[in-house]
């Protein structure tokens, strides 16, 4: 491998010649590189490994693995951190508000990495949610040869003969408040949830997002629901370290890989699988680096020609292992091409197109499971990811609405500025059926940083108000959520959004059939309200949240901070 043969070695190719060299060669020679490493590819090794959370627990293995892969291969591995949040641990915290921040912390961890050493190439390895777009957008705003490396799955907990995860923890404490489950039961529940190293194990945020990257053709297939202490899981990290080598020779790009046509696979992928609704906020901050014209109403295109086809939890039956024992994610391209649901002609980063990686995964699913599903026999004729807009949320919300009987609700207006107060009304048992809960002030601004609601929509399934209560709020969900709920309503009330001026008592209704969220008051008694509104006091004045505050867009544009 030289230089002749592929375009590598950007720091070479660009220094000048003589003591510059000299003094840019010094710095490697005292890691024990030698003089032929000069003309190997220099391949940045993104690595999120960390002791705070079983998601990114088992991460080294993996880089190590990507690490003997890339020397394999001919290039030279050089490793650097990025950082996470566990939103499973800071839910319901103040340190919540710090997950969607740290998305773009770890995006500008990799870009600064990658250009600021002039690397030819990198391997991102991520585990907890906002690892995957974070690495994502950092991958797309370099733009050099790059690949995604997914931390795995967890595997189920047990107890009781059933299946545990993240999410039976939060409708536990709930289902504890109603006096439905004892507080041994409780703590049992607690203590075998989390079996091990891994992602959560549900179609939450994070495997939705390895999903809709395998989609995209930035990882390799079969790796998105893969579990983390299975060894395939490391086999699959070196081989794409070796894959990314040759992506290196062809000067295979991601903005080369990550088109319009390849979000819309990624979409189809997230519909049909019952993906996040964080995947909404996050593709738009993706297609938002790779410079692609993509809008929320895209969203809602997608939902009305994708069936839900895939029995997953939270609202299914099924985890991440039990999707990849039934085909994985190719298995559920290949149902969705056949139907005419993808692009086959996008290119990965394997080198082949979607058709060619396809050709031999099987035109059906395999008759004896039911993870994934025939077209002709979907659980949901249209995708689940719901955009409604009203005068609630001119810029657009976001509704889950699989798992419901009847996602229509109108009642009265039960508001919360902050999300510790409406946790603990709900375990009081002073919501009711019927009623709208309306939680403020959690937008990109205004929590600062957006925080997950997962506390008190956990804990409205525990107490049986799942369908019979409604939630809207300018926070988000955690993707382990399922409900009556809407979320990443825009504008938020730190901007002005109507949100800000509903009033205890008012009729809401949310309506997915009709795609609105509506608060049924006159427009004269709205803007009776606004007048003299002026925003509230910025919570944080200094460090990273006054800076996400400052800089955010809103959720409609992906809340990304670089929207000039």
């Amino acid at each position: 491998m030289d230089t002749k043969t592929i375009q590598i070695n950007r720091r070479s190719a660009n220094i000048t010649e003589g003591k510059a060299r000299a003094s840019n060669r010094s710095m490697y020679y005292a890691m024990g590189y030698t003089e032929d490493d000069f003309r190997k590819p220099m391949v940045g090794v993104a690595n999120g490994h960390s002791t705070i959370t079983p998601c990114n627990s088992g991460l080294q293995k993996l880089a190590d693995a990507a690490i003997a892969g890339i020397e394999e291969a001919g290039g030279n591995a050089q490793v650097f951190g990025t950082p996470t949040i566990s939103d499973g641990m800071a839910m319901g915290t103040e340190g919540m508000k710090y997950s969607l921040v740290s998305r773009e912390v770890i995006s500008d961890c990799i870009e600064t990495c990658v250009q600021g050493q002039w690397m030819d190439g990198v391997v991102v390895v991520g585990g907890c949610d906002k690892n995957m777009p974070g690495g994502m957008m950092g991958m797309l705003r370099a733009n050099v040869p790059a690949i995604y490396v997914y931390g795995g799955t967890i595997l189920p907990g047990k107890w009781r003969g059933q299946d545990l995860n993240i999410v039976s923890v939060f409708e536990a404490v709930g289902q504890n408040a109603a006096g439905k489950l004892s507080d041994a039961d409780l703590k049992e529940i607690e203590q075998h949830a989390i079996p091990g190293t891994g992602s959560c194990g549900g179609m939450y945020t994070a495997n939705t997002m390895s999903s809709a990257f395998e989609a995209l053709g930035m990882s390799l297939p079969y790796s998105s629901t893969m579990a983390n202490p299975h060894d395939e899981k490391q086999n699959s990290a070196k081989e794409s370290a070796k894959v990314l080598i040759e992506a290196i020779r062809k000067d295979l790009k991601p903005r080369d890989i990550v088109t319009k046509k390849a979000i819309e696979n990624a979409v189809s992928v997230i519909m049909a699988t019952g993906g996040s609704t964080n995947a909404v906020l996050h593709f738009l901050a993706i297609a938002h680096a790779a410079d692609v014209e993509w809008t929320i109403d895209d969203f809602e295109r997608i939902r009305k020609r994708v069936p839900v086809i895939c029995d997953l939890k939270p609202s299914g039956k099924y985890l991440a292992v039990d999707l990849h024992q039934a085909g994985g994610i190719p298995q559920v391209m290949k149902v969705l091409l056949n139907a005419g649901l993808l692009h086959g002609d996008c290119m990965t980063i394997t080198g082949k197109t979607i058709a060619e990686t396809l050709a031999d995964v099987p035109d059906q699913p395999r008759a004896d499971q039911d993870v994934i599903r025939p077209i002709d026999q979907a659980l949901y004729k249209e995708g689940h990811l719901a955009i409604l807009k009203g005068n609630l949320s001119p810029e657009g919300a976001v509704a889950k609405i699989t798992g419901l009987k009847n996602p229509v609700i109108t009642g009265p207006a039960r508001v919360f500025d902050d999300e510790q107060s409406a946790l603990q009304a709900i375990l009081d048992g002073k919501i009711k059926a019927g009623d709208v809960m309306v939680l403020r002030y959690l937008g990109p601004k205004g929590g600062p940083g957006m925080p997950e609601m997962l506390a008190p929509t956990g804990a409205l399934i525990g107490a049986g108000l799942g369908e019979s209560v409604g939630l809207i709020t300018d926070g988000r969900f955690s993707g382990g959520t399922w409900g009556m709920v809407v979320g990443h309503v825009a504008p938020e009330a730190a901007a002005g959004g109507n949100i800000a001026f509903v009033k205890e008592g008012d009729s809401i209704t949310i309506d997915a059939h009709k795609l609105l969220l509506e608060l049924n008051v006159s427009d004269a008694e709205l803007a009776e309200r606004k007048k003299g509104w002026t925003p509230p006091a910025p919570r944080y004045t200094r460090g990273v949240q006054a800076k996400f505050a400052f800089n955010a867009a809103s959720a409609s544009k992906g809340a990304v901070l670089d929207n000039y």
